[in-house]
């Protein structure tokens, strides 16, 4: 296919894939408005110069990945595809109007509608821009610490592992030791829990951690202050709600949280007077 511009708008945190090393998953928008996701990406081996950021217009090599049923799903056409980093949408005094004149073209509102149209093979939605009626809670639930040892031996074989000069880019991603999700209501009053898997959230996790000196416990609690008290509070907020490929036709909601957009909310337009 000829080369496809996409404006980045969802980047997961990174995982291990005993086939692909360490992986990211990136999803955004096509030109008319239409969702794309790429997977594989090798995010942290690509040179810096190709490490886009989000609402930067790239342009890629796609193919279709015929591994993947769901129909936003492509792939780089190989492992060394160039990315071209075409330019960004600035946060625009963060109201980013440009930003929403992209994004904002098809909203979700009702959980049950969307769910629907992911599990119609005719339709088979997997990503997907969301309005939450109420964001209740930002719960926190720990996990595994580390990555299976099956998953690192792979790392090993690929020499991801070196000695300690290793540049960081080829050190693999820490595990991220605990889930956080909204817990909302979508318009009418359908109650839901979804992780999060931003690469955002991780990196805030990691620099609270760092600057709470190791106190996990105040390094979660200002993440939960950060995506509770100002996203859902104070910002405009939207989720980037995406499907996982093994549970899309199996769970009751097979989508999770790809992503957050949280302008500021829209000043309303000044009303003249009649005189």
């Amino acid at each position: 296919m000829p080369l496809t511009k996409v404006l980045i708008a969802v980047k997961t945190y990174p995982t291990i894939s005993t086939k692909y090393e360490e992986l990211v998953c990136t999803a955004g928008f096509r030109e008319d408005g239409r969702w794309i996701r790429i997977y594989p990406v090798r995010f942290r081996q690509k040179s810096f110069a190709e490490q886009y950021r989000k609402y930067e217009w790239i342009e890629i090599d796609l193919e279709k990945n015929t591994q993947d049923f769901r129909p936003e799903s492509y792939r780089p056409h190989s492992v060394e595809t160039e990315i071209k980093i075409l330019g960004e949408i600035k946060p625009d005094g963060e109201s980013w109007q440009e930003r929403r004149e992209v994004v904002l073209k098809k909203v979700y509102t009702d959980l049950t509608v969307l769910i629907d149209e992911a599990k119609d093979k005719s339709i088979c939605t997997s990503l997907a821009v969301f309005k939450p009626k109420e964001i209740l809670a930002v719960e926190v639930e720990e996990t595994e610490r580390e990555w299976s040892e099956e998953k690192l031996n792979t790392l090993r074989q690929y020499n991801i592992f070196e000695t300690a000069s290793t540049e960081t880019k080829d050190q693999v991603v820490r595990k991220l030791p605990y889930k956080f999700s909204y817990s909302f209501l979508d318009e009418r009053n359908r109650r839901a829990t979804l992780m999060i898997e931003d690469w955002e959230l991780g990196q805030l996790y990691w620099n609270c951690l760092r600057r709470h000196e190791g106190d996990e416990h105040k390094a979660c609690r200002d993440v939960q202050n950060k995506y509770f008290e100002d996203l859902a509070k104070t910002k405009d907020l939207f989720l980037f709600l995406g499907t996982t490929k093994q549970y899309h036709y199996v769970a009751p909601n097979p989508f999770v949280i790809v992503g957050t957009f949280h302008p500021k909310h829209p000043k309303p337009e000044t009303q003249l007077g009649l005189f």
